[in-house]
């Protein structure tokens, strides 16, 4: 295996980028988009280096680590708005939206953002692949349980034509069974000794589990015959590991140490097997059951809780039981691009969920003097201040090297919580203080184009577990889902997404979710382009190179979605004291009005969902309303 993923020029003439290696500014197809007014601007299909891409945290970091200051613009860049939103994520553009609702028809809004397209972490990737054209995700990726979303967040989705019903209908819930596929583990050669890709017994774990069936399958698993029996009996026994305990002293412990912890300590597997299960749930939390609890690990029925008896409050998303089938086939960028449409119909034609899909965005239309609203992109904010007389707020921000200066009635910062202290002096220092306690989730999603799915196929799988992973934790084939024009593949000869998880975390030091994200926050920022690119191919190699796959042959396009700054920090009670909830804590003082200028975004919610960003969108517009 090379450890360079060779792509023609024919390729990138055909429509596929180049790699975007650390150090550069621009890649190939970046310098071809040049600015937003040019006809052939459109981020989505950039490859290479994305989310946190170059150009986008460069003035941010400046003003954070260096303590950089630019100067204040003498002259307004533009006439005063009645509102500037600094940031265009959903949290942005719901703001944006709820008060165009609200405000006047001839009240203009500005929303500028950091980034080279809108939508923040709700980000849509794009491939050309041998004349097909495919869509995936690079960032928030469902609508979770849209059933127990407020009122407020219901009726947004209903305002821009989004019907979550439909999605009974678009998602595929047979496609893996139709196909015969199911959940593999790979056991990596660095980690494990020789590569092997096997039938996941912990993703096929249930209450009545097949012993039989179970045993046969971790048989061949790359661990010492005492731990494959420990691990099956993880999996089929069925007992209370805390007989003796009142209810009350079971929860007690639980919430006091990791799942880790109490496999080890009640259940008695042995380390091999702690470590098998440990990154079951990083995807999810974006650290092991190192650092989560194991009150949390019976909230989500992991092996070993079945009989336990604790009450516990199962509110919220693990009550709803509705499937996790929300997902538009670029993930939540679909709801970006709905409120897009709806603030600026003519950058993005049509009406409907089926034609919202398909349609590209001109990016030209999106910042013109003549709209009522205008969306300014590649734009950092560096300074927001009240005026003198405190009737309005000035906003400068960098654009092209220049700083530029807008003046508004009101201002919403829907941007990332922990950068607000440094662009808003105003801040209170009890504000910032309450904004400093949470720690966002670094993540990096990766989308990988390939020319067919074969050896998937082959091997019977849809998702790959890997524990102890050199990169990814996770990956597979994307979501089954097909809207209007847009179809997923219904055969392994067709082109196709494959999507992977990278997490960055330090398990099994002692260090807390918080700790273990400042480190993988350094960690991804130290990355280039070319490391994730050959990890990238081991892994694809090593799990799938015996069902015939071959990078060379079959990759045609990497896209690596790098956050840093990735999703927002929840409270769980290993590490947070145990009052801490969704409408209390530290984020609720963070996110105080503070004259004309309001707070918005998932940090201010505690909540890492696209409900929770709308929520927060709504509660700002309203604090700047009554002002």
């Amino acid at each position: 295996m090379s450890d360079k993923l060779e792509i023609t020029r024919r390729d990138f003439l055909n429509g596929v980028a180049l790699s975007l290696a650390a150090g550069t500014s621009l890649s190939p197809l970046e310098a071809l988009a040049g600015t937003p007014s040019a006809a052939s601007y459109y981020p989505p299909l950039l490859t290479g280096l994305r989310g946190s891409h170059a150009g986008s945290w460069e003035v941010a970091h400046s003003v954070a680590l260096a303590g950089a200051s630019y100067e204040f613009p003498q002259e307004q860049t533009d006439p005063t708005y009645e509102l500037v939103v600094v940031g265009g994520g959903i949290s942005g553009l719901a703001a944006a939206h709820f008060h165009a609702k609200q405000a006047g028809e001839d009240e203009r809004i500005l929303v500028i953002d950091n980034h080279d397209d809108f939508g923040g972490h709700a980000k849509r990737n794009e491939f050309n692949v041998d004349g097909r054209h495919l869509i995936a995700y690079g960032g928030s990726q469902s609508m979770e349980s849209p059933g127990m979303y407020s009122r407020v967040a219901k009726g947004l989705l209903d305002d821009v034509g989004i019907e979550t019903a439909r999605f009974y209908d678009y998602f595929d819930r047979g496609f893996n069974q139709d196909h015969g596929l199911e959940p593999v583990i790979y056991f990596s050669k660095a980690a494990y000794g020789k590569d092997a890709t096997l039938q996941n017994a912990m993703g096929d774990y249930q209450k009545d589990a097949d012993p039989k069936l179970a045993r046969q399958i971790i048989a061949d698993y790359p661990l010492s015959a005492e731990s494959r029996a420990s691990l099956h009996d993880l999996l089929v026994r069925e007992q209370d590991y805390l007989a003796g305990m009142s209810r009350g002293e079971k929860r007690a412990l639980l919430a006091s140490i990791s799942y880790s912890d109490y496999l080890r300590k009640h259940v008695g597997v042995t380390e091999e097997v702690v470590t098998l299960m440990r990154d079951t749930i990083r995807g999810y939390w974006g650290v092991g059951w190192d650092s989560l609890s194991a009150l949390e690990a019976y909230r989500t029925e992991q092996p070993a809780t079945g009989k336990l008896g604790v009450e516990i409050d199962k509110e919220g998303l693990w009550s709803s039981g509705e499937p996790y089938i929300f997902h538009f086939p670029d993930g939540n960028a679909g709801i970006a691009r709905a409120l897009v449409r709806r603030l600026l119909p003519a950058a993005l034609p049509g009406s409907t969920m089926e034609d919202l899909v398909a349609t590209r965005v001109d990016y030209s239309l999106l910042d013109q003097a003549s709209e009522r609203v205008r969306i300014r992109l590649n734009s950092t904010a560096v300074n927001v201040r009240h005026t003198p007389d405190q009737s309005g707020v000035d906003v400068v921000y960098v654009r092209d090297g220049k700083t530029e200066r807008v003046r508004a009635r009101h201002v919403v910062l829907a941007c990332y919580n922990r950068i607000i202290p440094y662009i808003f002096p105003e801040l209170p220092s009890r504000q910032r203080q309450a904004m400093e306690y949470a720690e966002k989730t670094p993540l990096v999603y990766i989308n990988i184009a390939v020319r067919n799915w074969q050896a998937f196929a082959n091997l019977g799988s849809y998702g790959v577990y890997v524990p102890q992973p050199e990169l990814m934790h996770s990956f597979g084939l994307d979501f089954p889902v097909s809207i209007g024009d847009y179809r997923y593949t219904s055969n392994p000869d067709q082109a196709t997404v494959l999507h992977g998880t990278f997490i960055p975390t330090f398990p099994d030091q002692g260090l807390s979710r918080k700790e273990q994200a400042l480190l993988g926050r350094r960690k991804l920022l130290g990355m280039s382009f070319d490391d994730y690119e050959s990890a990238i191919l081991r892994q694809l190699e090593g799990a799938l190179g015996s069902a015939g796959f071959d990078a060379g042959r079959d990759i045609a396009a990497i896209t690596v979605n790098r956050w840093p700054h990735g999703y927002a920090y929840e409270y769980e009670e290993l590490d947070d004291p145990p009052e801490f909830d969704r409408t209390h804590g530290p984020h609720v003082t963070g996110r105080a009005r503070i004259g004309r200028v309001s707070i918005a975004n998932s940090d201010s919610e505690a909540y890492a969902y696209a409900d929770g960003a709308i929520d927060a969108a709504d509660r700002a517009v309203r604090e700047q309303l009554s002002v």
